[in-house]
Parts: structure tokens; C-alpha cells; sequence
């Protein structure tokens, strides 16, 4: 007999597959899975599938994309499923009429220990800001951006060679089994929920741009390596050459030795082998980068097209 629950699943990138392929192949019933509209993008403008949708097609799940959350016809047809519960992974800010329609709850998996690192970029400020550990937090969603009660949390330390990329792909590894750990909880009766505590000076995971990207070289080595392991290899921390104006994307760095120097953006003098550049404290050894308009190139073959005393980023 089947004790499982009816579940609607709302999820877009990459991210969300293993929590929709662990949902999947568990005992609980997928009535259908939702996902943002389909967008053109590349030099063809070709239409391009979301992950969750590929991952629905191949696995013949009915799905739904639709055009606004708050169109009628699309709130009818989720209230008609009857579902016990909705789950939210990487998808867009749900309205009070659609978390509000399931009998359990609407529940959102958040790449961050809540209340710490509320927002649209948790996985990229945890490394920003220099944390040790981070994790997965499962809440109930209400009207505030992540800061409904917490269900279940799940720790994973941080070391000191993670960037983006490879904490990403840490955190959605462990997602597979929190999400049945979490549904588990949830349709438990005497299970304790928790509210988030009221926490002063919290920090935020605001939405990266272009502007909140760009790197500082009047800040510390360590500051700087953090922020460019936390935005590598995407979206990517950014800088400018003096001489020619253009943007530099800073993929792979080191922190260098600690120098006297005080020509914060030049080239260190005592590392004469290494693009490192001074810094606020310490330097900053770059080990690839690509300048706009070119192709990635390690921190050596940048030297060797510069030279020393001409180079500067700002």
C-alpha cells in the first residue's frame, strides 16, 4: 500500500534535479512538475529547455510552464490536483494564492543555514564572505523571502579551495537526500518545526550583477580571494585594465606574499615570475583570466604580452 504523499514540484536549473530525480524514484506520488517558460538565448537566439523540463520529457512527467504565476487558469489547474504538498527548488518567488493551495504547506530547499544568507545567490556570499560551513535548509514558505519556519537543516563544512562551482556541486549531491528526509518530516504530525531566529546583522545573498561583481583591489588578499573563488568560474569577479579600458574575467587565483608595495592594482615586484598583483594587504597571484573580446590565458601568458611597469587594474 502506498503512504506516500501527492506532491506538485516546482523547479528550473540544474540544480533542482536531484531533488526532482530523488522525488521521482520514491514512493510518493510526482503529479506534475512546474517550470519557468522556455528563453531564447546564444548567437542564434535558439529556444533553450530549463534542466527540469529535459529531465520531465525524458521521464514522461506532465509539466507545466506557465507564462505568469498569477494567471487564473493556471492557479484552477493546481488546485484541481488536490496535492498534499508543493516543493520549491530554485524557482521564482511564489504569490500567497498558489503556496497557500496544498493541504501541508509549500516547502522551499535553500542552499544556505537560515536565516544566514536570505536571497537569490546563497551558494556564491557564503564563499564571499568567507564562511567555513554552509548547507541546505528546508522551510515552509510565507509572504517574506526565505524566513518561514525551518523544517530540517543540513551542515557541510567549506574548505579553503572550494569556489562556486565545486560547492555547488557539493551541496546539490546531499539536496538528493534531504528533500526525502525533509517529506518525511513534514508528513510526520509530531514532528517539531522551528522558527528562524531573529538575528541582528544577518547576512544577505543579494542577486549578482555587474556592478556587485567587480573586484576591490583596495581590500585585504584574503577578502579578494574569497570573492573571486565565490563568483568563479560564474558569473565571474571582473576588473579593468588601465591601458586599455577592458574588462578582465579573474577565474583562478592565489593569495601571494605579503609585500610593502603600496601601488594598490600594479604588479608585485617581488614575486617577478607571477602575474600578483598588489593589494590593500598582501597580493593577489593571478593563475588565469580572460580579457574582454579574448580567449582564457594563464597569469604567465598575460605576462609575457605585458609589460610589467605598464600594467594596472582598476
Amino acid at each position: 500500500m502506498n503512504n506516500g504523499l501527492k506532491i506538485i514540484f516546482f523547479g528550473t536549473p540544474d540544480f533542482a534535479i536531484e531533488s526532482l530525480d530523488s522525488l521521482y524514484n520514491s514512493h510518493h506520488e510526482l503529479l506534475c512538475v512546474v517550470t519557468s517558460s522556455d528563453k531564447k538565448s546564444g548567437r542564434g537566439m535558439k529556444i533553450n529547455f530549463s534542466a527540469v523540463k529535459k529531465f520531465s520529457i525524458y521521464n514522461n512527467l506532465k509539466l507545466i510552464q506557465p507564462k505568469s504565476l498569477n494567471d487564473e487558469g493556471f492557479i484552477l489547474e493546481l488546485r484541481q490536483f488536490k496535492a498534499d504538498l508543493f516543493i520549491v527548488v530554485a524557482f521564482k518567488f511564489l504569490p500567497k494564492k498558489i503556496w497557500e493551495i496544498p493541504k501541508l504547506g509549500t516547502i522551499n530547499i535553500h542552499a544556505s543555514l537560515l536565516p544566514n544568507l536570505r536571497g537569490a545567490a546563497p551558494i556564491n556570499w557564503a564563499l564571499i564572505n568567507g564562511l567555513k560551513e554552509t548547507g541546505l535548509t528546508s522551510f515552509f514558505i510565507n509572504e517574506k523571502i526565505d524566513s518561514g519556519d525551518i523544517i530540517l537543516q543540513e551542515k557541510l563544512l567549506i574548505n579553503e579551495y572550494d569556489n562556486f562551482e565545486s560547492l555547488y556541486k557539493k551541496l546539490k549531491k546531499i539536496s538528493k537526500e534531504f528533500i526525502i528526509k525533509t517529506i518525511e518530516v513534514v508528513g510526520n504530525p509530531n514532528s517539531k518545526i522551528q522558527k528562524q531566529d531573529q538575528i541582528k546583522n544577518l547576512l544577505l545573498a543579494p542577486k549578482l550583477n555587474k556592478e556587485n561583481t567587480r573586484i576591490n583591489w583596495n581590500d585585504s588578499a584574503t577578502n579578494i580571494y574569497n570573492f573571486i573563488r565565490g563568483l568563479s568560474p560564474f558569473p565571474c569577479a571582473w576588473t579593468k585594465e588601465n591601458k586599455t579600458n577592458k574588462r578582465v574575467l579573474i577565474y583562478d587565483v592565489n593569495i601571494g606574499l605579503s609585500c610593502t608595495e603600496k601601488d594598490i592594482g600594479k604588479i608585485s615586484l617581488n614575486e617577478p615570475k607571477k602575474l600578483s598583483i598588489i593589494t590593500k594587504e598582501g597580493t593577489i597571484e593571478i593563475k588565469q583570466l580572460k580579457i574582454e573580446g579574448k580567449k582564457t590565458i594563464t597569469g604567465n601568458d598575460y605576462l609575457n604580452g605585458n609589460k610589467k611597469s605598464e600594467i594596472k587594474f582598476i
